[in-house]
């Protein structure tokens, strides 16, 4: 009798057994799909803060280009002379617009390249193509961006990966900026090395995070003082820093404003 009550026992933990293991494989099954959902709505959100990266970036140029002939119409419409050098003059700086918007949409394109597997980039000149997409964004709105660079250390990783979290800390320090009309608007970012770490860190002058725990920032689809964007920015850039980098992104509240670090091992 002993015997059978416990084999009944045993029969019976093994079926809890089982109903705990198929109710953890469902909820694992639902986390993947809503990490798949995240990851596809952090592109998308992506995506259309590029479509207003490429307007800013290109509106200038082709401001530049419209009145580059201006007076060469008019002088045209009047019938005066034309003379040569100022024409040739003009189509050289043509060509030379022409060229930097040609440049600009391999930027993006490169940006959105998937990325296979790892490799070697320096880090000053990842910076200096992600700089070149958001650049017109910040100028527009008269945000001075100040970059200072004591070493260009070399990453193994997925540059572009690195490339969207740079522009995810951007695009919130400038959202914060112009909703908080900072005079003076300013982003800084500084590239150091210490204990066989390379340290981004990306600074600026909106008068911080203003809640408690700071942390909170990095809480999917957490959004503060109606910021512009999916609201997930900072939580996928943590996971691409934490999962493929192997490294940490950080926050705290400086003197003047947030200050974020990413912080990824040497190779």
């Amino acid at each position: 009798m002993m015997r059978q009550t416990q084999l009944d026992e045993f029969l019976e933990l093994e079926e809890h057994n089982k109903e705990l293991e198929k109710r953890f494989q469902e909820e694992v099954a639902k986390n993947r799909a809503k990490d798949r959902l995240m990851f596809q709505q952090s592109k998308l959100a992506s995506m259309g803060e590029m479509l207003g990266n490429i307007s800013h970036q290109w509106r200038q140029p082709l401001m530049e280009i419209s009145s580059l002939f201006l007076p060469i119409e008019a002088k045209l419409n009047l019938d005066m002379p034309v003379d040569n050098k100022e024409l040739i003059e003009s189509i050289n700086k043509l060509n030379d617009i022409t060229k930097y918007m040609s440049n600009t949409i391999d930027d993006f394109k490169n940006f959105f390249a998937h990325d296979k597997e790892k490799i070697e980039f320096e880090l000053l000149e990842q910076i200096n193509s992600t700089i070149n997409i958001i650049s017109g964004s910040l100028k527009s709105y008269d945000i001075k961006l100040e970059i200072i660079l004591q070493k260009n250390p070399t990453l193994l990783g997925y540059k572009n990966e690195y490339a969207q979290v740079l522009i995810n800390i951007i695009n919130n320090a400038r959202d914060l900026l112009i909703q908080r009309k900072i005079e003076n608007p300013k982003i800084k970012i500084l590239i150091t090395e210490k204990n066989n770490e390379v340290i981004t860190s990306i600074e600026d002058n909106a008068g911080g995070v203003k809640i408690e725990p700071i942390e909170k920032v990095f809480d999917p689809f957490f959004t503060y003082e109606k910021l512009n964007g999916s609201g997930i920015g900072l939580f996928m850039s943590r996971l691409i820093v934490q999962n493929n980098m192997n490294g940490k992104l950080e926050v705290k509240n400086k003197n003047e404003g947030a200050c974020f670090t990413i912080i990824i091992p040497k190779i």
